[in-house]
């Protein structure tokens, strides 16, 4: 190729990059700004009238808590003992035990006086064979519902308890997750806070509980992690959390869930045959259809999402888990997003096909393949000695600082809204993090993503692989 003409072509290059960053940054700070007015509205709306009185009655509607639970024997008796001290009257925690191989289901038998109870289940329920149900004979513990199961996975665990659900609305939770006792009020309260539209599903913000101290299923001390992937995983829940979603629940279209502090109108997930047991991103995928759903019938609908800490969890401290963990969302993402692949800018779906499934194509998925790929690039244009410097670090500093500013800009409003970490020198680690982010976490996160969609496009078989929890610090 003659030089005059490859010199145009990298040209051509350096506009289309320009116009990349500025669309992007743009983007990014309107979701600062729909976070920002979300946040002001949700807290000014809830700013008066005691809940507790009114959801805390016995006509209140009743929710059953879905917790599947796979060799969880270290700790299952602790946590299912959080599970039954929340502020809400008429609600059931129901354990799947999917199959343990260890003594879960022995320590749950003992701790809580359970005995098998005869029930009639359908027998084209869609789960593995369910092997028995178990109550407690104590009235203390008459809100507990044990299912035990053959081993299905998680998806297949919270399809069990789906159906054998009697309530209205469904919580499918992780067992090992921390939710505070007043976490159903503010649910319950969610699905009724729309006259004119069906609430079919509530979301939340997932905090993250490493190095916390925990006693008896409470939370007593909020604290920074002390492990530092820990700490990058804080900011980058923080970020996404209160700025991201609450943006997207801004607009109503929020498309994901979390998988450990989700909750559903029974009717309508049982209506779209509940999670789908082929997928490993089992989270997104039924909020996916269960949109569509309300779509192809025609009926007002919202996806709520509370930012108040409400639900709290471990994140990964291991890097090969860590790892594991971000290599499986990519899969889930590239499966849900091939699956509904005919929702890409469809109209009939409204925002949700025009909006919200090109983001989760351009952002979620093909950002980090690009990322990676440009990588690659760049190493090239080195060995080939046709970098122009002056305009790679330009762009670069201006996209670092821009990253920057962004996550403080989470953090400071994390202070402001809710001040979880009020110490002044763990808001200075945060932004330490922040600045270290970009150079050694991020890059972890893109690898990840390249990794998961390379097992996915070339079929190499890979499920959920494991999560090995350190557990909560005791007070």
């Amino acid at each position: 190729m003659d030089n005059g003409v490859f010199n145009v072509v990298l040209e051509y290059l350096n506009i289309v990059f320009l116009v990349f960053s500025a669309v992007l940054f743009t983007l990014y700070l309107l979701m600062a700004y729909l976070a920002t007015r979300n946040s002001i509205h949700y807290k000014h709306k809830n700013s008066f009238g005691n809940i507790s009185k009114t959801l805390g009655s016995p006509l209140a509607p009743g929710i059953t808590i879905i917790a599947p639970a796979y060799n969880e024997g270290l700790t299952i008796v602790e946590n299912v003992r959080s599970l039954l001290s929340l502020q809400y009257v008429n609600y059931e925690v129901m354990v799947v035990n999917d199959g343990s191989k260890d003594d879960t289901l022995e320590k749950l038998i003992e701790a809580y006086d359970l005995k098998k109870i005869e029930r009639d289940i359908d027998p084209d329920i869609k789960s593995k064979t369910i092997r028995g149900i178990y109550k407690s004979e104590q009235r203390s513990f008459a809100k507990l519902t044990v299912v035990d199961k053959a081993n299905g996975g998680k998806s297949d665990a919270l399809n069990a308890g789906i159906y054998l659900s009697e309530n209205k609305y469904v919580g499918c939770i992780d067992v090992d997750c921390l939710i505070v006792p007043e976490a159903l009020l503010h649910v319950v309260k969610s699905f009724y806070q729309h006259s004119e539209k069906r609430v079919i599903a509530v979301g939340g913000v997932i905090r993250v509980a490493n190095s916390c101290k925990i006693s008896g299923g409470t939370l007593e001390e909020i604290r920074l992690p002390k492990n530092w992937l820990a700490k990058f995983q804080l900011l980058e829940y923080t970020r996404s959390f209160l700025l991201g979603r609450m943006a997207w629940g801004r607009i109503d279209s929020l498309l994901i869930i979390s998988g450990a502090f989700g909750f559903f109108d029974r009717e309508i997930a049982l209506a779209v045959g509940g999670y789908d047991t082929n997928t490993v991103g089992e989270d997104m995928e039924i909020i996916f259809r269960m949109r569509r759903y309300m779509h192809d019938i025609n009926e007002p609908y919202h996806v709520a999402y509370i930012p108040d800490p409400l639900c709290w969890t471990e994140v990964p401290e291991d890097l090969k888990i860590f790892v594991n963990q971000r290599d499986r969302w990519s899969r889930g993402n590239l499966e849900t997003l091939n699956t509904h692949k005919d929702m890409f800018f469809n109209p009939k779906y409204g925002r949700l096909g025009m909006l919200s499934y090109p983001y989760w194509f351009f952002y979620e998925w093909l950002a980090p393949l690009l990322e990676f790929v440009g990588l690659l690039a760049f190493v090239l244009f080195i060995y080939l000695g046709i970098i122009n410097w002056d305009f790679f670090i330009a762009i670069t500093v201006a996209i670092y600082s821009f990253s920057i500013m962004f996550s403080f800009y989470a953090i400071l409003w994390e202070v402001y809204s809710y001040n979880q970490y009020s110490k002044t020198r763990d808001i200075l680690t945060l932004m330490l993090v922040a600045i270290l982010e970009p150079l050694f976490f991020h890059p972890l996160v893109v690898w990840s993503s390249v990794r998961g969609n390379y097992k996915k496009l070339f079929k190499i078989r890979s499920g959920w692989g494991s999560q090995v929890r350190k557990g909560f610090a005791k007070a």
